[in-house]
This record gives C-alpha cells, sequence and structure tokens, in this order.
C-alpha cells in the first residue's frame, strides 16, 4: 500500500537527453542509415531523417545523458526537508557519479527509485546508457531475473493510472490538476536540446531538471494525503 511507503526510502529523479550529436551531419554513414530506420515510422513521410534528427534525444540508442537530478526526504528534529541535488555534463562521469549514489546510499531492498513514467523512460534510459558507456548497472537498474514484485521503482503516473493501461498523463498535466506548482517555467523538454547545443546554458538544463523532481515528490505527497512541500522546506545543493 502506497501510505506504507517510508519517504526517507525514496530517491526522487529526472533526467534530462538530448541528441548524442549536435547535428545529423556529424553522425557517420553507418549512423545515418540506422537513424532513418529507427526513425521511419515515427517521423513517416512528414520530415526527413535529418529533419527529424533534432528529437533523436528520446532515444538511448541516439541520445545521451546530459542531467540526472535526484531528491530525497530527511526528517531532523520534527523538521522536514527535501533536498534535491544534480549530476550533470559529460555523460560518462555523471553516470558513475550516479552509480556511486545508488550504491552506497540506496542498496538496501526496502529503498526505492521513484519518477514520473520512468519505468517506460528514464530507468530503462538510465540503464542502456550505462551498457553503452561500459559502466557496470548498480543493482538498482539491474532488472534481469528479477519478478516484477522485487523491482525497485516507483512511477508516479503508473500510480495515476489505477489499472487503466491505455492512458498517459504529463508530470505537467498531473500537477496542475492536483493543485501543485507547476515545474515548467523559461524551458520545456522540447526546448533542451537547443539550450545545450545552441545555448551551452546547462545550468538552466538543471534548474528545470530539478523542478521536475521536486515535482514529483509533491504528487507523490499528494498520493499518500501529506502536506505538500513548502518552499522553505526544498534545499538545492
Amino acid at each position: 500500500m502506497i501510505n506504507n511507503l517510508s519517504l526517507e526510502n525514496i530517491l526522487f529523479l529526472d533526467i534530462e537527453t538530448v541528441p548524442e550529436a549536435a547535428t545529423f551531419e556529424e553522425l557517420s554513414p553507418k549512423m545515418k542509415e540506422l537513424w532513418e530506420l529507427k526513425s521511419k515510422f515515427q517521423r513517416k513521410e512528414e520530415y526527413t531523417a535529418e529533419e527529424f534528427y533534432d528529437r533523436a534525444g528520446i532515444w538511448a540508442e541516439f541520445g545521451k545523458i546530459i542531467c540526472i537530478s535526484v531528491g530525497f526526504f530527511t526528517y531532523r528534529g520534527g523538521g522536514r526537508q527535501f533536498r534535491v541535488t544534480s549530476f550533470a555534463g559529460e555523460e560518462q562521469a555523471l553516470l558513475g557519479e550516479f552509480s556511486e549514489l545508488i550504491n552506497n546510499h540506496y542498496n538496501s531492498p526496502q529503498q526505492l527509485l521513484c519518477g514520473h513514467n520512468a519505468k517506460e523512460f528514464d530507468f530503462p534510459y538510465i540503464a542502456r546508457r550505462m551498457i553503452i558507456n561500459g559502466l557496470k548497472l548498480p543493482n538498482k537498474l539491474n532488472l534481469f531475473g528479477k519478478k516484477p514484485w522485487e523491482i525497485p521503482h516507483l512511477d508516479t503516473m503508473e500510480l495515476w493510472k489505477f489499472g487503466d493501461f491505455k492512458n498517459y498523463t504529463s508530470l505537467n498535466l498531473l500537477t496542475n490538476v492536483l493543485h501543485i506548482p507547476s515545474p515548467k517555467d523559461d524551458i520545456d523538454g522540447s526546448m533542451v536540446r537547443n539550450v545545450y547545443y545552441e545555448d551551452n546554458d546547462i545550468e538552466k538544463i538543471v534548474r528545470y531538471c530539478e523542478k521536475d523532481v521536486v515535482a514529483v515528490a509533491q504528487v507523490l505527497l499528494r498520493f499518500m494525503g501529506e502536506d505538500l512541500l513548502d518552499q522553505s522546506e526544498i534545499l538545492h545543493r
């Protein structure tokens, strides 16, 4: 039951991704060919493979992670705090730092990773990029041979479905209907690629990613019937 969850045992997270190369022209001939095949049905005849390349970040085979933001609850002296931090920059390094955090601090069976639509996107994307980068999967992402009830992942979108598997609800929509302050302000997901490659503003992307982490935590609090976080309870470091 969701009300039996211990918030201190949950690591909330969100990732931001971009195409692995800045432009289609930078791809090798083989990767251009493979991208054309991979994107064929999504782009249909509306776009060429090159025109569609700015969306390559959603596929782990053609994209890369530029930021992983995480948040966790602490309760000290009768007070509640939600601490947020990020790993950003060069992909192999940030994945290594994230893996170290998971292995050292979130490795016990009762501890969970939580995100929005994370079972379909964030968790498998991180795992695939770790393998591509030659990194060993941390226990929490190594799902080989695990039964469904043994998977240590929590997904706020899955919780919102209530068994309706055809339903998709964005984090932006969910925060709005639950009367939670929206995490979306100066940029949205479609703009991350340009902010990264054209503006070279990774800090802006980090701020955006961290707001999503806070929003996911707020959604889970709402599901649990707990008070939402006040801005004074949120600490960025």
